[in-house]
């Protein structure tokens, strides 16, 4: 039998939560788009993902209304995925889930290290710069660069080699179209 898509019998907001980004790969689709990835073959390429099941979490990402399609070429007509309002707001869980598998789930730490692009503080676990204090600080003002104990990545698709480089988050990564 196979599994559920869903928790009906929970009336429980995390329960709802999982719906909308709890299957396999939706996360990690989430961490891409906050990383800059914009276009379909860049998250296929870095993802490693199957065509059909990038499509079917993209499209569900798009209904849940986390994820907008926006046309970025006419002919052939051709979409980019950007976060909207709502899909900015899952920063602050997928940085702490983040950091929290930097500290627990991977051996040499995490592969990305956050900094307050004003004043370049790096983020406390929570997402908060601790020189300018106060609440999380928001994705477009946070810089990624990366972790020098990791050394490079392993990986040669156009999005990992993007990465290389400090970054700031939400800022299109350079795609496989322009690589090419």
């Amino acid at each position: 039998m196979a599994l559920g898509t869903d928790y009906e019998q929970q009336d429980c907001a995390l329960a709802r939560a999982l719906e909308v980004v709890g299957e396999r790969w939706s996360l990690l689709i989430l961490r891409d788009a906050f990383y800059g990835v914009q276009r379909f073959n860049d998250f296929l390429a870095h993802l490693g993902i199957p065509r059909a099941v990038l499509t079917a979490r993209l499209n569900a990402l798009v209904a849940a209304g986390v994820l907008r399609k926006e046309p970025y070429q006419q002919a052939p007509l051709r979409h980019g995925y950007l976060l909207t309002g709502i899909g900015l707001e899952l920063w602050g869980p997928l940085y702490q889930l983040s950091r929290w598998g930097g500290r627990h789930a991977t051996a040499g730490g995490p592969h990305h290290l956050f900094a307050h692009a004003v004043c370049g503080t790096d983020l406390d676990v929570v997402g908060v710069c601790p020189r300018c204090g106060g609440a999380p600080v928001p994705p477009a003002e946070i810089a990624m660069r990366p972790n020098p104990a990791r050394g490079g990545t392993h990986r040669d698709d156009p999005v990992s080699r993007s990465l290389v480089r400090p970054h700031r988050l939400l800022e299109p990564i350079a795609s496989a179209a322009a690589a090419a």
